[in-house]
């Protein structure tokens, strides 16, 4: 294993406190709960936000901290849901009198922990509600799950309800605007290799030289199926047309098309990628009115590559386009 690691066991404390130097002015850290938060909440005129998982799939969750998407996020080790009362102390710091949303990926150790932490939160009078998000198509129970993974959909989540809470809306309002998101949101992923967790020190799972993960998960579950390596086109449609089949998404739809990288894919090879699957939702009637493409939600040094489609309407778009100031910068 060769990494910019000390301690493996001191990784995502090491992580947590550079983000926090490099983003003195606007996030704060609190090392006792992994508790990455904006440094002008909570704010008495807006929902809280907060979103946890394990670490490992930065920049989501910590680095999507900031006006117009999370007001906090406390991160379990990697691939490990954070505990409780990480959960519920970030709760009752967060809290506003406009309530405290928690987003949660669809993993059983998430549900557990943000639950639980709900439960506690609510019984010290704190508004709370929880949004599960399972955006992945690649299989109905996994490893980890009970139903649907949440994948690198959840970036839309975000930054829908990031914007309608920044706007003032109730918590309630907030909810259905999470749950619409959330509803018209798939994603298909595939591994090119493995990937690495410091404190393992070893690939977390063995794929041969001309194989692939096809569904794979952002924890290395197994996905629907291995298979050898195909040109980018090929393993674009491996990825597509089961996402497109899943609501399904029809021609004359407008969708925002995201080309995520899973850590270790060159963003040339991610743009190879886009191109292609642009092209072939156009030859279907369906337009992309949004695009993303870059790393926003890895694992690890995986090489691979997810797609997501969003079914956009004027709301969702509205919401998509509204300004966020995160500590992810690149200029």
């Amino acid at each position: 294993m060769k990494k910019f690691v000390n301690d493996p066991l001191q990784y995502v404390p090491d992580m947590l406190k550079g983000i926090a130097l490099a983003n003195p002015d606007t996030l704060r850290y609190v090392p006792e709960y992994n508790l990455i938060m904006r440094s002008d909440a909570p704010n008495d005129g807006k929902v809280s936000i907060i979103q946890g998982s394990g670490s490992g799939h930065e920049p989501a969750h910590v680095l999507t901290v900031g006006k117009g998407m999370l007001d906090g996020a406390c991160p379990g080790d990697v691939f490990a849901a954070p505990p409780m009362d990480y959960v519920y102390e970030t709760t009752k710091l967060l809290a506003s009198p406009k309530g405290v949303l928690l987003l949660v990926n669809n993993y059983t150790g998430d549900k557990m922990a943000f639950d639980m932490a709900q439960e506690m939160s609510l019984a010290d009078g704190v508004n709370v509600k929880t949004l599960f998000i399972d955006d992945d198509v690649s299989v109905q129970d996994s490893t980890y799950t009970v139903g649907r993974r949440g994948v690198a959909g959840n970036f839309f989540v975000m930054k829908a309800v990031g914007a309608a809470s920044e706007a003032g809306a109730d918590l309630d309002e907030v909810v259905r605007i999470g749950e619409k998101v959330n509803s018209v949101t798939r994603t298909m992923g595939l591994a090119l290799t493995a990937c690495t967790p410091p404190a393992k020190g070893a690939p977390l799972f063995e794929l041969g030289d001309d194989e692939i993960e096809i569904g794979v998960g952002i924890h290395g579950e197994p996905g629907r199926r291995r298979d050898t390596i195909k040109p980018s086109d090929a393993l674009v449609d491996e990825l597509l047309e089961p996402v497109l089949a899943d609501l399904p998404y029809e021609s004359g739809d407008r969708v925002a098309l995201m080309i995520n990288g899973l850590g270790g894919t060159p963003i040339s090879e991610l743009y190879i990628a886009y191109g292609h699957a642009h092209e072939v939702l156009a030859s279907r009637g369906i337009t992309v009115g949004r695009s993303y493409v870059g790393e926003y939600c890895t694992s690890l040094d995986m090489a691979g590559a997810s797609l997501t489609l969003v079914r956009l309407d004027d709301e969702i778009e509205q919401l998509l386009a509204a300004p966020a100031e995160i500590g992810l910068r690149i200029f």
